[in-house]
């Protein structure tokens, strides 16, 4: 089958893979119709990870199951399905407790709880940027969506990064009537902010500094806030007449630029500590990780991000992190989507032809205007 290969910094390649295969009776094997370019994704593009050579990407994933395990009994073939991007067991304690993004048996790396397809540090699965894609567990981990194609676009937004900006929102303790400062207005940012305004917040602000982004932060009802054209924090505590926002959310991660364009890892949430007032939520949601072989300090490399927890302690604020668990949102999501509530599909900006996948890579690392959410679409061989 056709895949996109990582082969290097800033360098993707569409070439032949073997096809995947049913390893375990609850296995299945899927037709991919829609996957994702994610901004998560140009971490590993840009060369800021251990991800390996040959490394088949793609963790946004949706498609058809051509093919099931013998111990599958929920999910048939035929089925339209929504792939989350955490891979969980299903019977683990953190299963369980609905946190399948950090799943204790998936993931073989000591020390690394929670899988994913196609990501460094995220266990040995192959991505789903390709013609198929094997699918663990399937029975637990699969979405059955409506057949046909209806909505293809908005249910694409359901593996990734849908739930996790409504999950930024989560762990902000985000209440109806409540104002809100989402940080980055990328498709993750923009998630959030949508799903702010869904969930009844009075005002929502959007920081970033990409006008096409902003714009489209102001297309679902947020405020949107250009840090070029000023500091952000002020301009926000102008509009809320000092009091600031009642939560915030975090939807950069750690190569957060300034507005020179200097990378500085704790810029962002900085910014939440100050412009969140006190008691209040920060969700954080951008990736962070605990390597970072091109950080620009020793302390960066390792992970250590030093933010004004001073600041925050004296605030009495608090914060949640981590990678969403799609599955504890997926499901409410989907029927958002089918009943009009939603319409994560106002990010997506490009549909490209699976082959063109490394023009998609580029012209979205390089933040060209206009390229906000890139999808791809496979053409399966006969």
């Amino acid at each position: 089958m056709k895949a996109v290969v990582y082969e290097g910094p800033r360098t993707v390649e569409v070439r032949d893979v073997p096809d995947p295969r049913i390893e375990a009776p609850t296995d299945a094997i899927i037709r991919i119709t829609t996957t994702n370019i994610c901004g998560s994704d140009l971490h590993m593009y840009e060369g800021r990870t251990n991800v390996e050579r040959g490394t088949v990407l793609g963790h946004e994933n949706m498609g058809i199951v051509q093919e099931v395990g013998s111990a599958i009994d929920r999910i048939h073939v035929g089925d339209r399905v929504s792939v989350p991007f955490n891979i969980g067991c299903g019977t683990c304690r953190n299963c369980t407790d609905g946190w399948t993004s950090f799943c204790l048996r998936t993931n073989p790396i000591q020390g690394v709880d929670g899988a994913a397809y196609g990501y460094s540090d995220m266990g040995p699965y192959a991505g789903g940027q390709a013609e198929y894609l094997r699918v663990p567990y399937a029975d637990f981990n699969l979405l059955r969506l409506p057949p046909g194609n209806e909505h293809e676009t908005d249910f694409t937004m359901l593996s990734d990064i849908f739930p996790t900006g409504w999950h930024g929102t989560e762990l902000a303790g985000l209440r109806p009537g409540d104002q809100v400062a989402v940080f980055g207005a990328g498709p993750v940012g923009l998630m959030a902010a949508h799903s702010a305004v869904i969930r009844g917040a009075a005002q929502v602000f959007v920081v970033d500094r990409a006008q096409d982004r902003l714009d489209l932060a102001n297309k679902v009802g947020a405020t949107p806030v250009d840090f070029t054209k000023g500091d952000a924090v002020g301009q926000i505590m102008d509009a809320t007449h000092g009091r600031g926002v009642d939560c915030g959310v975090e939807a950069v991660g750690y190569q957060a630029h300034d507005r020179g364009g200097e990378e500085h890892p704790s810029l962002v949430l900085d910014n939440l500590v100050d412009v969140v007032r006190s008691t209040g939520g920060i969700g954080v949601v951008g990736v962070y990780r605990d390597a970072d072989p091109g950080a620009g300090t020793p302390g960066a490399r390792e992970g250590r991000i030093g933010f004004r927890f001073g600041r925050m302690f004296a605030k009495g604020q608090r914060m949640g992190t981590g990678q969403c668990p799609v599955k504890r949102y997926n499901r409410q999501l989907r029927d958002l989507i089918i009943t009009g509530h939603a319409t994560p599909s106002f990010v997506v900006s490009h549909e490209l032809p699976l082959d063109e996948a490394a023009l998609g890579y580029r012209k979205f690392d390089d933040r060209e205007h206009g390229w906000t959410k890139v999808l791809l679409k496979p053409q399966p061989s006969s």
